[in-house]
């Protein structure tokens, strides 16, 4: 039975605006707009998520003084008025879809990346001291690095120390900038005071060395964000509502503000005029804890310090970071907080609030947590999506219903085909999905052993295929023989990639493992040639119990009992080498991974990839950047780093390298006549996002 949600799809109120529940769409930058100029890409991206069924939606972040004060040129502007009919488009396709539109405000100061672009000195309440420790960029490629630096015409920022006349600019600028927004028809305006933009760096105390009004205690340091808000509130009185975005917490740095600070900011806000208080988090090191803050990777991160800040406020609070649905529905019912912002999940399925209204939560698409969407930022780039394809070009949805169904046979039942399948049962075609596995998943399944957000996809997927009563065969193996006997009108291969055993001396001993061996004891179908004897008895006798029927169950049964020696080694440090050694580190095994290249969790999303490689280490997992194996022996792996030779115990080996695509099932299948596609991993080794977004270039069109 479907889980309902009545706290979280209840009506609620902020200031004078109304909404019809209690789900709100935080600021997610898009970074479409046109010499700040909102445009019907970015109109139909806050479009799809109104009528989705959201009951809020907050734009990007928009800057109050465009250019200056500017992150990109391609964030909306609100100090013209040639901004104000893209705003108003934008206000009437949300209000269409039965949403409010809240247009979130903001000067970047010292972040302000077009202000150094263009030779201007950043603002600031005092000169900045020291700098980001950036050591985690030893793990970003040539290409992203000169990515970023693309966003400030690879300049170094200068900055001043506001005077008086800057801050009393300040202040009527932003109050310009919200007449904009309610001369253009929405419904409220987020001032934001967080995330290390000019207002937020007032507020702490490491940014804020301040002698006069503005610095030293509390009091002061908020006067300025206090003074914005009551010059906004007296600008547009009741034709919107103010919120203001705040950190409840700053990370990673002494002096950010601590959570007691940032209630006494709300209160004094509250007093400003503020009809809402949202409370985010700030990692005040984007390079080494962006996953704290603004992005956590923590399910509820900042839920804590939000219901800190409702225990003293009396307007409306509103929780983000990593809010799930069921998360958000305990705390609202239990009065810790008023309203759930949701911004990955809500770019992952813009109809999330509809199908929890409907009692159709089990059809909710899960976000995976993987930041591909937010490292686009970091590149003045706009997001995609993992598990949304449609994200960014919205005309992709709804499906095409077919002019014809067909019988298509989908050989592999890991993402990409699950998602093909999917996707055609969608549109009308009858599918068949055939896999020599015992269950749905293939190396989702397995990768949800060291990724648990997965599991939450490949629940969805085994939901969808029963839903959509797409026929599934396992234990099955795929030959032309076996394809032809079920008849199909087209065939698309989605049998993943090819992972051999290493060419070296040694990589054919017993405990030399690639992850299809790992997969196959663990799912007791090893062979002789996979594996020792125990372990592949281990693993037939979790098969026939059920225990490894299920990922959650195999990470907790593994913390216990774990059936291999102390040392292990793991050779390949790419996204699945870098998780599988973290893995194993966690279950208390000596770890050495070994990388042949410098940047170690490729293709991971930089922000991941930064924290996977830290936890990895903080682990204890022995890291070796540009090593080359040159023999594995039934103790030992041996490798060079330059001139200088070195060697590992070993009771386990894990070759994690090497991984490339290939379906020669495909050639087969086109020799005998067969309509045939393929995608995945088979195509070219992509990992989810590749698997889902080639899934859609196929099944969109077939």
């Amino acid at each position: 039975m479907s889980q309902s949600f009545p706290a979280l799809m209840s009506p609620g109120r902020i200031g004078p605006m109304e909404l019809r529940n209690r789900v709100v769409l935080p600021a997610m930058d898009m970074n479409v707009s046109e010499d700040g100029v909102i445009e019907e890409r970015e109109i139909a991206h806050y479009a799809a998520r109104a009528a989705g069924g959201a009951g809020l939606v907050i734009t990007g972040a928009c800057a109050i003084a465009f250019p200056h004060g500017a992150a990109s040129t391609k964030e909306p502007g609100l100090s013209e008025d040639r901004f104000v009919p893209g705003l108003r488009a934008l206000a009437d396709a949300v209000h269409a879809a039965g949403a409010k539109l809240c247009v979130q405000s903001t000067h970047h100061g010292k972040v302000a990346r077009v202000d150094t672009a263009n030779d201007r000195p950043l603002l600031a309440p005092s000169p900045p001291t020291g700098g980001y420790d950036m050591s985690a960029l030893v793990d970003s490629t040539p290409d992203e690095l000169r990515r970023m630096a693309s966003a400030t015409a690879g300049k170094q920022a200068t900055y001043r120390e506001m005077t008086h006349d800057d801050i009393a600019w300040l202040v009527d600028t932003w109050a310009d900038a919200a007449e904009r927004v309610a001369r253009a028809g929405a419904d409220a305006i987020e001032v934001h005071v967080a995330h290390g933009y000019i207002l937020g760096v007032f507020l702490n105390r490491r940014d804020n060395r301040r002698t006069d009004e503005y610095g030293g205690p509390l009091a002061n340091r908020a006067r300025l964000a206090c003074e914005v808000v009551r010059a906004v509130k007296d600008r547009v009185g009741d034709r919107l509502a103010v919120l203001v975005r705040l950190a409840g917490e700053e990370y990673g740095e002494d002096g950010g503000l601590t959570l007691d600070e940032a209630v006494e900011a709300s209160v004094l806000l509250e007093a400003a005029g503020a009809d809402a208080i949202h409370v985010t988090g700030w990692g005040r090191n984007p390079f080494d804890n962006f996953t704290d803050g603004p992005l956590p990777a923590q399910v509820g991160a900042y839920l804590d310090n939000a219901a800190a800040v409702r225990a003293r406020v009396g307007v409306p609070v509103i929780a983000v970071g990593r809010v799930l649905p069921e998360v958000a529905e305990e705390a609202i019912a239990a009065g810790r907080v008023d309203f759930a912002a949701m911004g990955r999940q809500l770019l992952a399925d813009p109809e999330l609030p509809n199908k929890l209204r409907d009692g159709r939560a089990e059809q909710v698409r899960p976000c995976i947590n993987c930041y591909l969407c937010v490292a686009e930022n970091f590149f003045d780039d706009t997001p995609f999506c993992a598990v949304n394809p449609a994200l960014g070009n919205e005309t992709l949805l709804p499906l095409r219903p077919v002019s014809a169904t067909k019988h298509v046979v989908v050989v592999g039942a890991g993402p990409a085909g699950l998602e093909t399948a999917r996707l055609l049962a969608e549109r009308g075609h009858r599918v068949t999905v055939v896999d020599k596995s015992d269950r749905l998943g293939g190396t989702l399944w397995f990768s949800a052993l060291t990724t648990p957000d997965n599991e939450r996809l490949l629940r969805w997927h085994e939901a969808e295929v029963a839903r959509l009563g797409i026929a599934v065969r396992l234990r099955t193996g795929a030959t032309v023989e076996s394809v032809r006997a079920l008849r199909p009108d087209h065939v698309v291969v989605a049998t993943g990639a090819v992972r051999p055993r290493p060419d070296l001396p040694g990589g054919d001993l017993p405990h030399v493992h690639t992850g299809d061996t790992l997969r196959a004891l663990l799912l007791g179908t090893a062979t002789a040639g996979e594996g020792g004897a125990v372990l592949r008895t281990l693993g037939r006798l979790g098969r026939a119990s059920g225990v490894t029927r299920s990922p959650e169950a195999v990470r907790r049964l593994t913390r216990r009992f774990l059936p291999v020696g102390k040392d292990v080694v793991v050779v390949g440090g790419s996204l699945v080498g870098l998780e599988l050694a973290e893995f194993l580190a966690e279950r208390g095994r000596r770890v050495t991974l070994l990388h042949e290249g410098r940047q170690l969790g490729l293709p991971m999303a930089m922000p991941r990839r930064w924290t996977a490689v830290k936890a990895a280490a903080g682990h204890g997992v022995d890291i070796h950047r540009q090593a080359v194996v040159t023999r594995i022996t039934g103790s030992a792996v041996e490798w060079t780093e330059g001139e200088r030779s070195f060697s590992a115990p070993a009771d386990l080996v894990v070759h994690a390298d090497g991984t490339c695509a290939g379906s020669p099932l495909a050639d087969d299948l086109r020799n005998a006549g067969f309509a045939v596609d393929v995608v995945g991993d088979a195509v070219d080794v992509g990992y989810i996002h590749g698997a889902v977004h080639s899934a859609w270039e196929v099944a969109t069109v077939l």
